[in-house]
């Protein structure tokens, strides 16, 4: 029984000696941005007795649990890249050398420390790469969020001077209902080559695909009651191919009004020079073909021309006032220098600019998992996936069970200080007593020796 006894007092000291480790884990980790407390347990080792008039000693061991789903206090930071998750869901990184090395493992985490590095690549503290969704143009997230492959390391210092390109045009104006109409026959092109005067011009600004800008002239003249034809040419022609926009004209139609001023998109067209088509109205686009001027190619331009909604005055109108443009508006831009970036409680991470345009451009998942408290603990404040967490899923930000972002916020370590000094004495205690097990252990054996 001696034996049995000694054996059971080296398992009190192998127990709580992890124990005292956890607990020394904890406390040397109270300042660890997202870190989670990890508790110790016991549980009892029992020799199965033979006979219910014997008692055989067994033990105790250790095991740890942690507490990954505790939700840490955030705290407000200064830093734009601070982030840190209010509700379920872990931070997508990668662990790898260099950011665009794919082979490096996924990793889940809350320490949302986010620095740029050299090469402006977001990591936390511990070195990982922080991923995310790429946006296309109209500003998507890819179809199958839940494929890893998908995501890329953030890195929004590779927009400097990024182009977009010119999707859409709005104009509103009025078109003075008094204006005489047009003596002669107006042919389409006649305005663009200075044969026919306009009876009213304007202009707005489009943006190519590397960003440059260009002017396009809107030319109408009055062609019959409530009828006006109207051009659509680049100011400088020099940038189109001459063989297919001659003067520079990329469209022409016919504007046409009912009686209330309101515009008639039915009863208007809208032709487009490059592909010898008409365009439907409304939201059809009219494409036109770039030159490729001073060595310089870009795509083929292409934008939808809102004229207003069908029957109202809320686009171009024909009132008894004097001709003028009211409003024009026109999506792309050149975005000059990345100066700074904003994130948002729906993960949006967006690019600032020196001319003080913005761009969204990415957006940050959140991994959420059925048992996150099974997930295995790794190297930098990070998790991965265990048989016992179960399978992820990705979330955009406050969707399907995924907390929101939380920007300008760390979120501090789940540790109580008190009540794990606390443990400490316990633990310090049930140690003591199981040296006290050995002692006495070897005391009783020292005397069976000398029987």
């Amino acid at each position: 029984m001696a034996f049995t006894a000694l054996a059971a007092g080296v398992s009190g000291l192998q127990a709580f000696t992890e124990g005292v480790g956890v607990i020394a884990d904890n406390i040397t980790n109270v300042n660890t941005i997202g870190y989670k407390e990890t508790r110790s347990r016991f549980s009892t080792l029992v020799t199965e007795n033979s006979s219910l008039s014997t008692y055989s000693p067994g033990g105790v061991r250790a095991f740890s649990q942690t507490l990954v789903s505790k939700q840490g206090l955030l705290q407000p930071s200064g830093s734009a890249t601070d982030l840190s998750i209010d509700g379920a869901g872990f931070f997508v990184v990668r662990n790898s050398d260099q950011a665009e090395d794919q082979t490096g493992e996924f990793l889940y985490t809350r320490a949302g420390a986010f620095t740029q590095d050299s090469e402006g690549f977001f990591q936390n503290t511990a070195g990982l790469y922080l991923m995310g969704w790429p946006l296309d143009d109209s500003g998507a997230i890819p179809s199958n969020q839940n494929d890893p492959s998908e995501l890329v390391p953030i890195n929004i210092n590779t927009l400097n001077g990024l182009g977009d390109a010119t999707s859409d045009v709005s104009l509103r104006a009025n078109l003075q209902a008094s204006t005489p109409v047009f003596s002669g026959t107006y042919t389409p092109g006649e305005i663009a080559d200075g044969t026919v005067t306009p009876d009213f011009e304007t202009n707005f600004q489009i943006f190519d695909s590397l960003g440059r800008s260009q002017t396009v002239v809107f030319s109408a003249v009055k062609t019959g009651v409530n009828e006006w034809g109207f051009e659509l040419t680049f100011d400088d022609d020099t940038f189109l191919d001459s063989t297919t926009h001659t003067d520079g004209l990329i469209g022409s139609g016919d504007l046409v009004f009912n009686p209330d001023g309101s515009v008639d998109l039915g009863s208007s067209t809208l032709n487009d020079v490059f592909a010898g088509t008409s365009v439907t109205l409304p939201g059809g686009n009219l494409t036109f073909d770039y030159t490729t001027t001073g060595g310089v190619q870009v795509s083929d331009g292409s934008f939808a021309i809102d004229f207003g909604t069908d029957g109202s005055t809320d686009g171009f109108s024909q009132f008894d006032s004097i001709s003028t443009l009211i409003s024009s508006s026109a999506d792309g831009a050149s975005f000059d220098n990345v100066n700074g970036v904003s994130i948002g409680e729906d993960g949006f991470v967006t690019a600032l600019f020196d001319n003080g345009l913005a761009l969204d451009v990415f957006r940050l998942p959140v991994a959420i998992f059925q048992n996150p408290d099974g997930m295995t603990r790794r190297q930098g404040n990070s998790f991965g996936i265990s048989d016992f967490s179960g399978t992820f899923a990705l979330q955009r930000a406050g969707e399907g069970g995924a907390g929101k972002v939380a920007p300008n916020s760390l979120e501090q370590s789940t540790v109580d200080l008190a009540n794990e000094f606390s443990e400490l004495i316990k633990v310090q205690r049930a140690f003591s007593a199981s040296t006290r097990i050995i002692t006495t252990s070897d005391e009783i054996l020292e005397e069976l020796t000398r029987l």
